[in-house]
């Protein structure tokens, strides 16, 4: 059966002059328009879409794919805004809608916002909401430490960043712990550091054990080529330096120090750090 708000592998049924319709199993007969129809469709075919409600509640088919689908947080565009609601940019002709009381703040338009794409239940209408936490599992992680996981960075805070674990949780990754630059709404791997007993999550963007060293050992490198291949960094420079240039702590920072010079990648002195050139 096709799933509202989500991506289908549907079967053709009938072709008509204005396009053709598709088996939506218990929902019926979907209609994909004939400007979305490929060339020489004909009945039995399987064709990928997406499914969603017209304006009058009608279901129609697209092969354009939204930038969220039903069950999905995202960072998405305000493109219109009105007394009832905002309109988001998700990549379809057709906007999506958030009703005034799925919105965290007042939503502006042209601002980005991390929402998540539901079916509403009384309307039966693909909607969104910033109220994001309402949409998070309320049951205890089971992660284990050094577990590989998607993250979608949700916000800024004091401490690091705020982040959404596997669509389910919340965690947080601490600004002294990293290494690149982050932005509200960027998607990208992390691993779990730790679940601590009041169920809160640390996360990190290191790979466990070695494999740490050498992601950091890689970034210094590549920072020490952008500065002409020497960087005035001795055991005296202090952490707060440290982390200006590389975003990480002092104590990281030596270890992975340590380990390209074990590789005879660099060579330290007393006016800093220099690349051996190969």
């Amino acid at each position: 059966m096709a799933q509202l708000g989500r991506i289908n592998q549907l079967t053709v049924k009938r072709i008509r002059d204005y396009g053709v319709h598709l088996d939506g199993g218990e929902l019926g007969d979907i209609l994909l328009p004939k400007k979305h129809v490929p060339k020489d469709c004909a009945p039995g075919d399987s064709i990928e879409v997406f499914v969603y409600s017209d304006t009058e509640g009608h279901l129609r088919a697209t092969p354009q794919k939204p930038y969220a689908s039903v069950g999905q947080f995202a960072k998405l565009r305000v493109v219109t805004n009105t007394p009832v609601g905002a309109f988001l940019d998700w990549g379809l002709q057709k906007d999506l809608f958030v009703p005034k009381n799925e919105q965290l703040v007042k939503m502006e338009e042209g601002t980005f916002y991390v929402v998540y794409v539901f079916l509403d239940e009384k309307t039966n209408r693909i909607t969104a909401s910033s109220k994001v936490d309402k949409f998070l599992s309320r049951q205890p992680p089971t992660y284990k430490a050094g577990e590989e996981v998607n993250l979608l960075i949700y916000d800024k805070t004091v401490l690091g960043y705020k982040a959404i674990v596997n669509n389910t949780h919340w965690g947080v990754l601490y600004k002294n712990e990293l290494f690149r630059k982050l932005t509200v709404g960027l998607e990208l791997k992390g691993y779990i550091k730790k679940v601590r007993e009041d169920q809160k999550i640390d996360l990190t963007l290191l790979r466990p054990g070695y494999q740490k060293i050498d992601e950091i050992a890689q970034t210094i490198l590549m920072k020490i080529k952008e500065q002409g291949g020497r960087v005035p960094v001795t055991d005296d420079t202090p952490p707060e330096t440290i982390y200006t240039l590389f975003g990480i702590s002092k104590k990281v920072f030596k270890q992975a120090i340590g380990a390209l010079y074990k590789k005879r990648l660099i060579t330290m002195d007393a006016n800093g750090i220099k690349l051996v050139r190969r």
